[in-house]
């Protein structure tokens, strides 16, 4: 048994977790470079919990500039064991509702501006991304949420575009009816494929705003509906936050899903043939491997 430490990165709206005890801001260098910000750092319940806002307080990072691997490396560094990633999302489902949310377990990663691994020349991985979240812990996502009264969707396929712009009309529509996504955003790749290269458990719950573009009685995105949704999205999320250490526990035993075991037989370089300054860099990520 270890002990549980939960993350929470927070997306678009949230930008704190409530009731946060013996709460500080703590400054985590990596050598993948600095952290969206400072990581909140606390207890809720007994439970040690860590907040990263992924944009920045005061939103200072659009999409493709977020600092994706340093905001893994700095969470694996502190401890954390559990990743629950909220983020504010467009639906293709006329059933996902704006105010809803959804625990997203697929992903098609549409980016292109963005690294999406720390491994590389010198030391290469191949990590398995099948099923690319963490079934117990959108188990507790779930149960959370509905404990809160929010209405939630268990399962979704997410659509990750590289933004910063919202999609065309035919571009939804090709999302929607040909590709099977079920909602759109900006920020959970690469994210969800580097916690996973960090032997994290990794949950997604994307909190609906809108119905992007395809939906022939909304129109156009509006950006101004969706920050009053994004509002009462965020509150909800802080809701359910606050029920996570119950459910989690102060313990937790191996991953049953292996994600804390990812790296098992994923690198392949050979030990006398590796780069020390990259093996160097991975000393958090991978070092229960190397």
């Amino acid at each position: 048994m270890t002990e549980t430490r939960i993350a929470v990165i927070g997306g678009s709206g949230l930008y704190d977790i409530a009731g946060l005890q013996d709460a500080e801001w703590v400054t985590v260098e990596t050598p993948w470079g600095a952290p969206s910000d400072a990581i909140m750092s606390g207890t809720l319940d007994g439970v040690p919990m860590a907040f990263l806002p992924r944009h920045g307080r005061g939103h200072v990072h659009s999409p493709s500039s977020v600092p994706y691997r340093a905001n893994i490396d700095a969470l694996k560094r502190l401890g954390c064991t559990d990743v629950i990633s909220v983020s504010a999302c467009g639906s293709f489902r006329e059933e996902m509702a704006p105010g809803d949310f959804v625990i997203v377990d697929q992903f098609i990663d549409r980016t292109f501006a963005r690294e999406k691994s720390f491994f590389g020349e010198g030391c290469v991985a191949h990590v398995s991304v099948a099923h690319p979240t963490c079934p117990r812990l959108g188990d507790a996502c779930e149960t959370a949420a509905r404990a809160a009264d929010i209405k939630v969707h268990r399962g979704g396929t997410y659509l990750a575009m590289e933004g910063p712009q919202f999609s065309t009309l035919a571009e939804s529509k090709m999302y929607r009816e040909s590709w099977g996504a079920d909602v759109i955003g900006m920020t959970n790749m690469p994210e969800a494929k580097l916690a996973r290269e960090a032997e994290l458990c990794y949950a997604s719950v994307a909190m609906i705003t809108d119905y992007d573009s395809w939906h022939p009685d909304h129109g156009e995105v509006d950006v101004t509906k969706i920050i009053a949704t994004l509002m009462g999205n965020a509150d909800k999320a802080r809701t359910m936050v606050a029920r996570l250490p119950e459910l989690l526990g102060a313990t937790r035993a191996p991953c049953p899903h292996g994600c804390d075991r990812a790296l098992e037989y994923a690198i392949l370089t050979q030990p006398d043939a590796r780069d020390p300054d990259l093996v160097a860099k991975l000393d958090a990520v991978a070092g229960r491997m190397l």
